[in-house]
């Protein structure tokens, strides 16, 4: 069975939300993309009640692939497991490597399963353990596999499980990443590299807190993290040492920007529901389209292009944005310099002087109207 998340307190109206679905949990990726778009309370609300929100949105309309492809999933589980063959061999070679640790061997702690049981809590718990002895014995030499560390998010808990925790290396550990994009002789897409820092920055904030928890000096978890990947195409790995000290503190900022989910989710009107359930003797779902729009519509959301590299809802809110005139489906600048106002059309409409504004909307009114003389005046070959 997969693992579960034990119930929160103040997250019965999250789980109602849900239905009787099953819950959908936090991953790293999913955090960096709500620290991207802080403002987004739809998607905050969604991830944190476990929405299946590739459901929700075939639910909704027509929908574009999104995630990883199978190829790439199967690509990355096999780089992964020639890793781990022969208790994490070529790891300890990377780490010597990169970091010129004198180790030749580590033991492993494969932290999948805990016994038979793949629950969160005796993970997290075996984790916190282990850690414990880690941090309390300067030469254990103990790689974690596949650890459970819990992080606060908007006021409920993420259960966040990275590749792997490095045996420790002098006064730090590392958290460790593999990816299955490919370095072509050193180099490996930036876009890339800089989205697999993000992850990183968010496990690291996140083994911090767990060993905050234990009375462990946060400070053990290196700012640094080791990104493993193919070497020129084929599956030889390839490690490198990341600097996260940016990373942390614009995912820490970030972080810190998302407000409760719990009292965001308490505004919605009781029936609100998101349940994707279909009744197992007919086969239709058990809530109407109409039904999921409706609750859908009451959680506000913030647009912008940004989120259709990120979010599975992106098409739906783009549709929307496009449909309502919304300036945000122009990009974040062009919705940044329009506040108070709900359409491009209204933003037309007060710079060609057709609208009244607002006691509110004078300060971009006036911007708007300067901005209409310096077109006009640079397309009739004035000067201003």
């Amino acid at each position: 069975m997969p693992p579960t998340s034990p119930q929160a307190p103040g997250s019965i109206r999250l789980d109602r939300l849900r239905g009787s679905m099953e819950r959908q949990d936090y991953s790293a990726r999913k955090i960096t993309a709500l620290t991207v778009n802080p403002g987004c309370e739809r998607r905050a609300v969604l991830d944190a009640a476990g929405i299946d929100k590739s459901g929700l949105a075939a639910r909704l309309g027509p929908t574009a692939p999104f995630g990883q492809s199978p190829f790439a999933i199967t690509r990355q589980r096999a780089f992964e497991e020639q890793l781990k063959a022969n208790g994490y061999a070529e790891l300890i070679t990377l780490l010597r490597a990169e970091l010129e640790v004198p180790v030749a061997e580590a033991a492993v702690a494969d932290l999948n399963t805990v016994g038979e049981n793949a629950g969160w809590w005796p993970r997290a718990g075996e984790t916190r353990r282990l850690l414990g002895a880690i941090a309390a014995d300067h030469d254990a030499r103990v790689i974690l596999d596949h650890p459970v560390l819990t992080l606060n998010v908007a006021g409920t808990n993420a259960y966040l499980v990275p590749d792997a925790v490095s045996h420790r290396i002098g006064d730090h550990l590392y958290i460790v990443v593999i990816k299955s994009f490919a370095a072509v002789d050193g180099q490996a897409d930036a876009g890339k590299v800089a989205e697999a820092a993000k992850q990183a920055a968010v496990y690291v904030l996140a083994l911090r807190s767990v060993l905050s928890g234990i009375g462990v000096d946060p400070t053990l978890v290196a700012e640094k993290f080791l990104l493993v990947l193919p070497k020129d195409f084929a599956n030889r790995p390839y490690g490198r040492l990341v600097d996260l000290r940016q990373q942390l503190d614009a995912v820490r900022h970030q972080l810190a920007r998302l407000g409760r989910v719990e009292e965001r989710a308490a505004t919605l009107p009781p029936e609100a529901t998101l349940d994707l359930s279909t009744d197992p003797r007919t086969g239709h779902p058990t809530v109407g389209t109409d039904e999921l729009v409706h609750t859908v519509e009451a959680l506000p959301h913030l647009y912008g292009p940004r989120c259709l590299d990120m979010c599975e809802l992106s098409r739906y809110c783009r549709d929307a944005a496009l449909r309502d005139g919304d300036p945000a489906h122009l990009g974040s600048v062009v919705r940044d310099s329009l506040p108070g106002l709900a359409s491009t059309a209204a933003a037309y409409a007060l710079a060609r002087g057709e609208l009244n504004p607002s006691a509110a909307q004078e300060e971009v009114a006036a911007l708007l109207g300067d901005a209409v003389r310096l077109r006009t005046l640079r397309l009739a070959g004035g000067a201003a």
